[in-house]
């Protein structure tokens, strides 16, 4: 009898054995269960972060890619200006040199013919000198016009050229602006993540 109780005794200890190892496995099942699903949250998680970053570095660059093609237009608008405004200066500058010179031929043509009337009455004489004045008086006030028009056209140029680099340094500030708070959002978002900009 008692060889038979002792072999009961041992019977007990390995079933108690066998359910402490059935639990034990059990219990790292639930824990490696629960391992895999939050390693899938965080990595559904750094999956959405990562689209999320894509798509304002798209964007980004759309927003780049129109700033240049602006920037583009307003350089190829500096030129046609600056083309025009030469072409302009040129062409009233030959009119004027023509002119002028017309004006010189016809002044010296009436001097020498002042020149050889001087023998002539003394009225005559005073008429001559008189269209001679006449024609002093029109050079001078051409010339006056010819100065105003070459100072005018000078200032506009400038104020042409100033306007356009006062715009194109303000359509880089306003894209520096915009690009430093999406920069400055982006990492925001990144950080209520708990992630690093640098990690990604």
């Amino acid at each position: 009898m008692p060889p038979k109780k002792r072999g009961k005794a041992k019977g007990k200890k390995g079933k108690r054995k066998k359910t402490s190892d059935g639990n034990e496995l059990q219990e790292k099942y639930k824990r490696s269960t629960l391992d895999v699903a939050v390693l899938k949250e965080h990595l559904a998680l750094r999956r959405d972060v990562a689209r999320q970053a894509q798509a304002c570095s798209h964007s980004l660059k759309s927003r780049l890619a129109v700033l240049e093609q602006e920037l583009d237009g307003e350089r190829e608008d500096k030129k046609d200006i600056n083309a025009d405004l030469t072409r302009q200066y040129k062409s009233m500058q030959m009119e004027t040199g023509v002119r002028v010179h017309q004006l010189e031929i016809e002044v010296s043509r009436l001097r020498q013919q002042l020149a050889l009337c001087q023998q002539d009455l003394q009225g005559e004489r005073e008429e001559r000198q008189r269209t001679v004045q006449e024609k002093d008086a029109t050079i001078a006030e051409l010339q006056g016009k010819i100065d105003n028009m070459e100072t005018d056209y000078e200032r506009i140029l400038h104020d042409t050229l100033d306007s356009l680099l006062s715009r194109l340094a303000e359509s880089k500030l306003r894209w520096v602006d915009e690009s430093t708070a999406l920069h400055f959002n982006n990492k925001e978002r990144l950080a209520d993540f708990g992630l690093n900009p640098l990690d990604i």
